[in-house]
């Protein structure tokens, strides 16, 4: 029997702050006094106790990719960075479009020390011209499908899959980018392109395909997720379209938090990503729709990538950055509110994914033993050379951040503690 009992700590969730003990028994959270008294002691205070991170958008390689990330390497990372649960992208060789893949890819994330979620594809081949088996993939247990990379650019085809998804109660998830507009674009179009002479793709190419599909979801009533947002008038016609009536959600990567499109102006690749860093009046608005509740999720958007598909010429090098082990401290080192951070990283997602509502998902007896401590004011420097990530391209290698992941919690099982992984 697993018996933890958490002291001193300031427990937030989705009911509020308040400062608690908090018993863990097996896999479940219980009164203190119901724990046992060999129950170990795990010593919160200075800290903050949080329902476990879920983070809806990791690229894990494996499988196909090995060489960039592993589920075992992915994994760590994740609970590394507070994740409990990672929702990982089929962009895989093969792409997770049939029923067998997805539960080849739940066989090999039993190596992971999170849970794994897995999201299918819309498209057969994420090739954008016919539907993938939705249903199949539904009856296995797959919550979200999505293309990923561009997203699906056929209007007809979208609409089929809003259409087919609604009784299945899938969501799907969309990027938003017009590859018209954006062709051949290596970082965003604005005054910082025309001075490193790159092409550059304009805020409109996104912005179109977000009022596109927020018109498509209105039309099919389905539900829509629209993934890695990066411009302040995107979220602003998510926010629309929420008040609206429209079902519809947005997560911005935690990088277009902090990162402006000046940033890249040493050609520095670790900071190409897609979509490209914005301008920094878009980093300011964003961050604040993030403290005012208006973006529903932060992800770290986890790309890894081998030294060698970052260390060429910048046309040359792959968009991407790691981030799952510093995905929350990117976002607590900025002026948002912890409670508004830790809304967007895990109660949020978590109801998005269908893993429970905000009311369910609280530090409260019966509930799953899924938490994550966090020493709020602890600063570290990023440095790719001790992170477990295979990936060794992070856009903030080098910077200091604040907000250190202390203990993370599985099932019960303390996986990471005193920030060093235990098992």
């Amino acid at each position: 029997m697993t018996a933890l009992i958490i002291r001193g700590g300031t427990v937030i969730d989705s009911t509020g702050t308040r400062t608690e003990d908090v018993g863990v028994v097996d896999d479940r959270i219980v009164d203190v006094a119901a724990a046992p008294d060999s129950a170990t002691v795990i010593d919160a205070t200075g800290c903050v106790v949080s329902t476990g991170l879920v983070d809806l958008h990791a690229h894990m390689g494996e499988p196909g990719d090995e060489a960039a990330e592993t589920m075992e390497s992915g994994g760590r990372a994740a609970v590394l960075g507070g994740f409990t649960t990672v929702l990982v992208m089929p962009n895989t060789m093969p792409p997770v479009d049939t029923a067998a893949v997805v539960e080849h890819i739940r066989t090999l994330a039993n190596a992971a020390l999170c849970h794994v979620e897995v999201a299918g594809c819309i498209t057969v081949d994420r090739a954008g011209t016919h539907l993938a088996p939705l249903g199949e993939l539904a009856e296995v247990g797959v919550r979200f499908v999505t293309d990923c990379g561009a997203g699906v650019q056929n209007p007809l085809l979208l609409r089929r899959a809003l259409e087919y998804t609604t009784p299945f109660g899938l969501t799907i998830a969309q990027p938003a980018d017009c590859v018209e507009l954006s062709v051949g674009a290596e970082m965003h179009e604005g005054e910082w392109s025309s001075w490193l002479g790159l092409p550059g793709a304009p805020s409109e190419a996104e912005e179109i395909m977000v009022m596109r599909d927020i018109a498509l979801a209105r039309l099919t009533g389905a539900r829509l997720h629209f993934q890695t947002l990066s411009t302040a008038r995107s979220f602003a016609l998510v926010a629309e379209a929420q008040r609206a009536g429209t079902t519809v959600s947005a997560e911005i990567a935690s990088h277009h938090l902090v990162l402006c499109d000046a940033d890249l102006s040493t050609y520095d690749t670790s900071r190409k990503v897609e979509p490209p860093l914005r301008e920094l009046s878009d980093v300011a608005a964003v961050r604040h729709d993030v403290s005012s509740g208006l973006i529903d999720c932060i992800v770290s958007d986890h790309t890894p990538h081998s030294t060698d598909r970052k260390e060429r010429p910048f046309d040359a090098a792959e968009a991407g950055s790691v981030g799952l082990e510093t995905a929350l401290a990117v976002a607590l080192s900025q002026d948002i509110a912890i409670s508004q951070v830790l809304r967007a990283m895990s109660w949020r997602p978590a109801e998005l994914l269908g893993l429970g509502s905000p009311s369910e998902r609280t530090i409260t007896p019966g509930v799953t033993a899924d938490l994550t401590i966090i020493d709020p004011h602890e600063r570290f420097t990023v440095s790719t050379q001790t992170q477990a990530t295979a990936g060794t391209n992070s856009a903030f290698e080098g910077a200091e951040l604040r907000g250190r992941v202390r203990t993370t919690i599985v099932d019960g099982r303390v996986v990471v503690h005193e920030g060093e992984i235990t098992q």
